[in-house]
């Protein structure tokens, strides 16, 4: 590395400088856009990722990609020497941060959680690359972009239309046959449908049991809440005891 000097450290604020830097937020801020779309589209249908999930994972991935074409602005531009392919210690870092990320996903029954921070902490090492090869005004404007997604999208997530999703345990009464078509036409007119393939049936010598997922056909279908839900689902005929939590599957 090249001794401090003031005109080294003035390089990394450069006109030049901050023009690439502008540039990559513009990149990073047109990947969001495009993760955000995407997640969208996966929220609406009641699965796991979301909107924050894409998002991060989609601007992170652009972050770790952009800086390739700007080899001459790496460490202020000031033209030291590499000895080492700085591509490679970026890919090692990306897979141990994966790793990690990896070990705060959790599942518990049909619900999934920590996928977002899982995602921001590998997005946090794209950060770091950033930071490293001394684009801080991106490093800084992608810090923000990631703390305005953590805080902001959860509440435009909840604005928007989306199709919710309830992971459903029945258990019925001993020598009740439940029939298949009754309680999906039944699901159906409450405004909800089983998800094609959920349904799993379990059973023993006295009494069955149905584990499933019931998708909303519309944003906000009646019953709604899970109360409500409740209450209607143990009234269909033959159900003896009752599971119902929200299901991002």
């Amino acid at each position: 590395m090249a001794s401090l000097h003031p005109s080294l450290l003035s390089s990394f604020w450069s006109a030049p400088m901050l023009e690439a830097n502008l540039l990559i937020f513009l990149y990073l801020a047109g990947a969001l856009a495009l993760g955000l779309l995407l997640g969208y589209e996966r929220a609406y249908h009641g699965r796991a990722a979301g909107m924050r999930t894409y998002g991060i994972v989609c601007m992170a991935s652009t972050a770790l990609t952009v800086f390739c074409g700007y080899p001459g602005f790496w460490w202020g531009g000031g033209h030291m020497p590499v000895s080492i392919d700085p591509t490679r210690v970026i890919q090692g870092i990306v897979t141990g941060v994966g790793f990690l990320g990896a070990g705060v996903i959790m599942k518990e029954g049909l619900n999934i959680s920590g996928l977002t921070t899982a995602a921001s902490i590998w997005a946090s090492s794209a950060i770091g690359v950033l930071v490293g090869l001394g684009f801080f005004g991106a490093g800084i404007l992608m810090t923000l972009l990631l703390l305005a997604l953590m805080m902001w999208a959860p509440k435009l997530e909840a604005r928007l239309p989306s199709r919710r999703a309830m992971g459903v345990v029945l258990g019925f009464r001993p020598g009740f046959e439940p029939h298949e078509s009754t309680l999906k036409t039944t699901i159906r007119e409450w405004g909800y449908v089983v998800a094609e393939g959920s349904l799993n049936i379990s059973a023993t010598q006295h009494a069955i049991q149905w584990n499933f997922v019931m998708v909303a056909l519309r944003s906000r279908p009646v019953p709604n809440s899970l109360f409500e839900l409740s209450r209607t689902l143990r009234k269909v005929e033959g159900v003896d005891s009752l599971q119902i939590s929200h299901a991002r599957n």
